[in-house]
């Protein structure tokens, strides 16, 4: 079953296009329209075309087979981080940081180099939310959106460099390529999150200053800060051993998801989280999950030839594209530079609020970051920020491209691909049989 085409293209693009469009256009219903898309996209496949090759339900039933660990990782992810956050929140930590950050401008600053920092080494969707806890309370709740888009910027740029910051980043682990490979994207990353952070806090100071002392009658909740501690360490031991000792477990099972939840409800005993977010992060996860599902059911098969022109475009394409399949199709092709590569799909997805899942779980404690007309006027330096952080990567770094036969997905293997939004978790995604 070859599917239809339009003009020679597979008519399951145009379907995707019209999802993303409607999510564009009808912000206040974002959650039906992307889960229609879905629907339709699955039917349409169903009926007409196959999946990867398999028509049918036997397709559809192989193709959930490979995507539904990283769909529950996520949702697993999304959720849990949503109480985390607001662990954080409780613990008054965000009413004391006033006294440390400066009174202008400059605060707000800081808070999101704190955020690229937190970033490197923690998933950067809780980078994000712990970002916007902070911004919540420092700014009295009243967070502009460009700012809002500042913060994912900056968890996007500081995972983009790590390859436990950033699931294409680990997926680059993964398939062999060294750490020190990914480690230049940090050039464009730190030159990014100063074009985009300093307009971004001047943006926030004159909408709303941050608090000039920390709030009276505020004492540190030691208690739910270790909760805090805690389920983030959970989650990076689970991360570490997912991608180096449980291989063929996590490619199976929703090791990571499940790990943070454990850790939920043993600190549950200590502090009770505040349970009645869930139904709330649950919509902002069903949402993202229904463009991933509808995104890993696009007909992919080739990117264009690597050069740095073509990592230069794959950063726009991952603004409204799943990121992993395009890192999994530029690693099975090869020929890129790993750390431009990096950069270019991690920090790209940072231009629209739903191009990356940092971006839509802080929109679940922002609704008003769910317009892209509001996101893209508003965080218009997040584009100009990729674009200059790019720029000065090519004239610093320049284009130092890997051999394919330097990469195992090079040899005789099965690459198996499970997609995540852009600049997802760090969970394991891929695997390579020799």
């Amino acid at each position: 079953m070859a599917g239809l085409h339009i003009g020679g293209i597979a008519l399951e693009f145009f379907l995707f296009a019209a999802t993303l469009l409607g999510v564009a256009l009808f912000h206040n219903h974002t959650l039906k329209v992307a889960v229609i898309g879905a629907v339709a996209i699955t039917l349409y496949k169903l009926g007409f075309a196959a999946f990867n090759g398999q028509p049918g339900l036997s397709g559809l039933a192989l193709h959930f087979s490979h995507e539904w660990v990283v769909l529950a990782n996520l949702l697993c992810l999304l959720v849990g981080f949503a109480l985390l956050s607001k662990h954080f929140e409780d613990s008054n930590v965000p009413a004391v940081l006033p006294r440390f950050l400066p009174d202008d401008w400059k605060g707000g600053f800081v808070l999101l180099v704190l955020v690229f920092v937190l970033s490197s080494f923690l998933d950067n969707i809780a980078a994000a939310l712990i970002g916007g806890a902070i911004a919540n309370s420092v700014f009295r709740g009243k967070v502009h959106v460009g700012y809002l888009a500042g913060i994912v910027a900056a968890s996007n740029a500081g995972g983009s460099g790590s390859v436990v910051g950033d699931t294409t980043t680990t997926m680059m682990w993964l398939a062999g390529v060294s750490p020190m490979a990914v480690f230049p994207a940090y050039i464009a990353a730190a030159v990014a999150v100063v074009v985009c952070g300093i307009p971004a806090a001047r943006q926030q100071h004159a909408f709303q200053p941050i608090l000039k002392d920390e709030l009276a009658h505020a004492p540190v909740d030691w208690a739910r800060l270790g909760i805090v501690v805690f389920i983030l360490v959970t989650a990076i031991v689970a991360n570490i051993l997912a991608n180096t000792q449980m291989g063929d477990l996590a490619e199976f099972f929703p090791v990571l998801g499940l790990a943070v939840w454990v850790a939920i409800l043993v600190g549950a005993a200590i502090r009770k989280p505040d349970w009645s977010l869930i139904p709330g992060a649950f919509k902002g996860a069903v949402f993202l999950l229904s463009l991933v599902w509808a995104a890993s059911m696009m007909p992919v098969d080739q990117l264009p030839i690597a050069s740095w022109k073509s990592a230069f475009g794959l950063g726009f394409v991952s603004a409204v594209f799943d990121n992993i399949p395009l890192t999994s199709l530029a690693l099975h092709q090869g020929g890129y530079d790993w750390g431009v590569l990096a950069f270019a799909v991690g920090f790209g997805g940072s231009m629209i609020w739903f191009g990356s899942s940092a971006g839509v779980a802080l929109s679940s404690q922002f609704p008003q970051a769910r317009s892209v007309g509001a996101w893209i006027k508003g965080g218009w330096h997040v584009a100009v920020a990729y674009v200059v952080g790019f720029a000065v990567m090519m004239a610093l770094w320049g284009w130092h491209p890997t051999p394919k036969r330097a990469l195992p997905t090079d040899k005789p293997a099965a690459l198996e691909v499970a997609p995540a939004s852009a600049s997802s978790s760090t969970f394991q995604v891929l695997k390579v049989n020799a």
